[in-house]
């Protein structure tokens, strides 16, 4: 059986594989931790030299023993109940089930996509995986991780003025009421006299390299999936390419020069990822720098967009374990 863990938001992405899934005969069960403990029951028994663990929704019984794959995809926060309503004690219950909920994933004993969830948010980690990446030879940016005021202005200095500032983490947050989400964004000398704002929410800071193209490079297991973005097309995509513009920018599927497809391997295998989205430069020159991976990052519209088999990936890795009982397809 198949475990999708993930968001009812994302069917999306989900319904590129679950069909495939189905198609070779395999269950599926697709269900979201906000339904967790609210609505759903978890049980572990440890006994005999082993364990049990049982999953109780919406009147049905999973014995996860049955588990041969989990899709750790997008899950939702866990959500206690209205019935709860004392502030001291939903904290308390909160925190008991979270504690629960990472002990429980831990001991499933599965193949698990990108991976079980300490370990992918381990990998996730901008600091962390940067420092692999330069430790498995890929070329990095110069690249300041701070929150002290004091480091901007001679980072800006060494980058000659052309200094980017990146979050170390993607989340639209509220100010004043209005919606913000922070993109990859070049800091102008104007910006230096506010650099007092650093303090409260760390930032990284790279010099602005001249970019030919940029690549998202898909890793699922031991295949790789490469795809060009010509966002230099657009002066809305020119420094961050998740701002969009299909109708000016081309994406294409290319081929990686060997060794850089062998370092995108090893990165991920090193982070202990089945599953990565590398974001890189192709500069100029040719040479392929290295920004960052994303370790559940969005592939579907890759697929549309260049027809590269992404899914087809995912699905023969979530089904590795399992034997066809039913010759269709999808």
């Amino acid at each position: 059986m198949l475990l999708i863990i993930s968001s009812p938001d994302d069917a999306v992405t989900i319904d590129f594989v679950r069909p495939k899934v189905e198609a070779r005969g395999i269950p599926v069960l697709w269900w979201d931790e906000d339904q967790y403990p609210a609505h759903s029951r978890l049980t572990v028994e440890v006994a005999g030299g082993g364990c049990r663990q049982i999953l109780k929704h919406h009147g049905r019984t999973y014995d996860l023993a049955e588990v041969t794959a989990v899709w750790d995809r997008r899950p939702s926060p866990i959500q206690v109940g209205d019935l709860v309503t004392d502030e001291d004690y939903r904290a308390y219950a909160e925190l008991v089930a979270r504690r629960f909920r990472d002990g429980f994933w831990e001991l499933v004993p599965a193949r698990w996509m990108p991976a079980k969830p300490t370990q992918a948010l381990r990998s996730d980690n901008k600091l962390v995986h940067l420092a692999k990446a330069a430790e498995i030879g890929f070329t990095v940016p110069r690249t300041l991780f701070t929150n002290d005021p004091d480091e901007l202005i001679p980072a800006w200095n060494r980058a000659d003025g052309q200094l980017i500032s990146k979050a170390l983490t993607y989340k639209d947050f509220f100010v004043y009421g209005e919606q913000h989400l922070i993109y990859t964004t070049q800091v102008q000398r104007r910006h230096l006299a506010g650099r007092h704002r650093i303090q409260h929410a760390p930032v990284i800071l790279q010099p602005n390299i001249t970019k030919a193209a940029e690549l998202r490079v898909t890793v699922v297991g031991d295949r790789l999936f490469a795809a060009e973005i010509d966002s230099q097309s657009s002066r809305l995509t020119a420094q961050d390419w998740r701002r969009y513009d299909d109708n000016r920018v081309v994406y294409r599927a290319v081929d990686l020069p060997d060794e850089v497809a062998r370092r995108c391997l090893e990165f991920t295998s090193a982070l202990g990822l089945n599953f990565g989205a590398i974001d890189l430069i192709r500069t100029e020159d040719g040479e392929y720098v290295f920004l960052e991976v994303n370790v559940n990052g969005q592939w579907g519209w890759i697929e549309t967009l260049t027809g590269l088999p992404i899914s087809d990936a995912i699905t023969d890795w979530l089904t590795a374990d399992e034997p066809a009982t039913k010759e269709t397809t999808p």
